[in-house]
């Protein structure tokens, strides 16, 4: 028989996935920095040390470490998919540009481009390491009690997959459920936050369904098979987080929908300028070749290229610096969008703590020593939260010998004088004997309307107290929900699996309209879909992450699960939901300056492209068009490091 120590050695404890790059986009980090080495010493050697080896050497790095794997992309879109795309323009491009003697100006368009899908490859790595932590809140397996070859139960360590329907599972206090199962015996209470959202403990009796990766907390139950691993509650969260994280963003639909019909209108450009210079007007083939290379070098999108990172990357780093990570560039730009936030509210508008909110008693400070001296011996919530109210109040908690919880209904023991002493809910009153006074009645019920929990204290037949419970608000969190909509959200609302009362208080706490309780993790799915968009979600629970993953940006605080922050777009690194408005703000202020940043890059190209056809603009002064238009977008762009949310 396996004992309940080596049991609760082998549940699988989550972890946060590994910091190190997958080796995909550790490559591509490499090429970028190679093509960048490459760059610099064919300038060194241009210009500072005005030899010719040096810069081709350098020059001939960067276009292989620049332009190979865009070689390689740009073909595989044209065989595979029939399709010309920016890849193919760029090696051109740089190509052209080193025909005509400016290796740097292509050596420059190449670095642009391998930063641009360097940075790419790093945001998508994202998916793989949040299905990998929600995968984690399974443990490794669990004890399972099955006929011996004697016909007798025997208990024995099985693996996931061996656990089948049917089959008995014996779970102890502290350890992970591993199959959606129903108790047939024992008492107990469970975690549930990470699936529902329940900020309270649930209990559980026969009967009561038990949910795959919620924890029981207290108490050893047997519970009957009902799923299998492959189709529990927790298989369902990992099917849906695929799901909703194959969504692409805004951003990348109008990339798509652009980038094929530029580079095809380019590349058809260039031979026909040739064409016409050459044959048309009768320039001999090297002058028409130079200036339909020039146009090439003109009409390739560096400033374009390098309008959005440049400005994404600068307003990144700015909110990284105030405490707000954005994931990719993607995050970033959908933010600037969102009209619609929606709010999970345990751990997220509330801090996940239980705290004493009331206490309603002749003698409140004796109620609550009481209390204090019964729930010491518990491990609930609840129970912590009662012992550190009366340690702040400077109360000594009684003197409670003999101390025995009682699952599903609270804890007793002994007075010194040898009085039995209670502390639990209304079941447990009445099992005692004793009755609530009018006061304590309507306390208790007006508790039960504000969604608390709440806690009945009595010493035999006599009710000493009757105290409420209840998760607290983050600080500060009001004041933040009129910061996003000073800054233009229009609709925010509240998306839990808490109960319809608790909602309903929390919502009107933090002046909340619009708020939606006791809902499924698919549930909130299907909110995020129905909602106003653009949509933003901010969570922290495991329960949250399909929500997170299907929203336009996903938020999570950093407090929260492995889970909600993997599955996430931007995360509050200091939980502080007060950084959300600033960060709204940046993001629109961003988008703002890549729309002029954009618009210049393009008239830049309108402009002096028929001018370079014509001749008028010859090639240095197109390099440094083309060139100065890089610039001044960059600089556009740096001016963002500055701000602070």
């Amino acid at each position: 028989m396996t004992t309940s120590t080596s049991v609760a050695q082998r549940q699988a404890v989550p972890a946060r996935p590994s910091s190190l790059l997958p080796a995909g986009v550790r490559q591509a980090v490499g090429l970028t920095a190679l093509t960048l080495a490459g760059l610099l010493l064919g300038l060194a050697g241009e210009f500072l040390l005005r030899s010719g080896v040096v810069m081709w050497a350098g020059f001939g790095l960067a276009y292989l470490a620049g332009g190979l794997p865009a070689g390689r992309e740009a073909l595989r879109s044209l065989f595979a998919e029939r399709k010309l795309d920016v890849d193919l323009l760029m090696v051109l491009a740089a190509l052209g540009a080193a025909s005509i003697g400016q290796a740097a100006d292509g050596a420059i368009l190449l670095f642009l481009f391998s930063l641009s899908n360097t940075l790419q490859d790093w945001a998508m790595g994202r998916t793989r390491n949040a299905i990998h932590a929600l995968m984690n809140l399974h443990p490794q397996g669990a004890t399972v009690r099955r006929p011996g070859p004697d016909g007798r139960p025997v208990e024995r360590w099985c693996g996931l997959e061996e656990i089948r329907i049917g089959d008995l599972l014996v779970v102890r206090p502290g350890e992970r459920i591993a199959a959606d199962a129903r108790v047939t015996s024992g008492q107990t209470a469970v975690d549930e936050s990470p699936i529902t959202g329940e900020s309270v403990p649930v209990d559980k009796g026969v009967g009561a369904e038990l949910a795959s990766g919620t924890v029981n907390l207290h108490g050893s139950v047997e519970a009957r098979v009902l799923r299998l691993a492959g189709e529990s509650t927790l298989a369902r969260l990992v099917k849906l987080l695929e799901q909703a994280q194959t969504q692409k963003s805004h951003t990348e639909q109008v990339t798509e929908r652009w980038e094929s019909p530029y580079a095809t209108a380019v590349l058809l450009a260039v031979p026909a300028v040739y064409a016409l210079l050459h044959m048309g007007v009768g320039l001999s083939a090297g002058e028409a070749w130079d200036r339909a290379m020039t146009f090439m070098v003109v009409a390739s999108p560096c400033a374009v290229v390098i309008s959005t990172p440049a400005v994404m990357l600068s307003a990144m780093a700015a909110a990284a610096r105030s405490g707000v990570l954005f994931k990719s560039s993607a995050a970033l730009g959908a933010l600037a969008h969102v009209q619609t936030v929606a709010f999970d509210k345990t751990g997220t508008l509330t801090q996940a703590r239980m705290t004493l909110t009331q206490t309603v008693a002749d003698d409140q400070g004796a109620a609550l020593a009481l209390a204090a001296g019964l729930e010491r011996h518990s491990e609930h919530p609840i129970a912590h939260a009662i012992v550190r109210a009366a340690t702040e109040r400077g109360l000594t908690p009684a003197a409670v010998t003999d101390a025995q919880a009682l699952p599903g209904l609270g804890i007793v023991g002994r007075l010194p004088g040898g009085e039995r002493a209670w502390a639990g809910n209304l079941r447990l009153m009445k099992q005692e004997g004793a009755a609530l006074s009018l006061a304590q009645d309507a306390a208790l019920r007006q508790l039960g309307r504000q969604g608390s929990s709440s806690v009945i204290v009595g010493i035999g037949a006599r009710v000493s107290g009757v105290m409420g419970v209840a998760d607290t608000l983050r600080p500060g969190i009001r004041e933040a929900l009129e910061r996003l909509r000073s800054g233009g959200v229009r609709h925010p609302v509240m998306l839990t699996g808490d109960k319809y009362e608790v909602a309903q208080t929390v919502a009107a706490q933090v002046g909340l309209s619009d708020f939606h309780a006791e809902l499924r993790p698919e549930d909130k799915v299907r909110m995020i879909g129905e909602l106003p968009g653009p949509v933003a979600m901010v969570g922290d629970g495991v329960n949250d992450a399909p929500a997170l993953a299907r929203a336009d940006v996903g938020i999570a605080v950093a407090s929260g699960t492995d889970v909600a922050i993997e599955s996430a777009d931007v995360v509050l690194m200091q939980s502080d939901l007060g950084k959300l408005g600033g960060a709204l703000r940046l993001a629109r202020d961003a988008r703002r300056t890549v729309k002029l940043n954009l618009a210049f890059a393009f008239s830049v190209i309108v402009l002096v492209a028929p001018l370079a056809v014509m001749g008028t603009v010859p090639l240095p002064l197109g390099v440094v068009a083309h060139e100065g238009g890089t610039v001044l977008v960059v600089f556009m762009g740096l001016r963002l490091l500055r701000r602070r949310l």
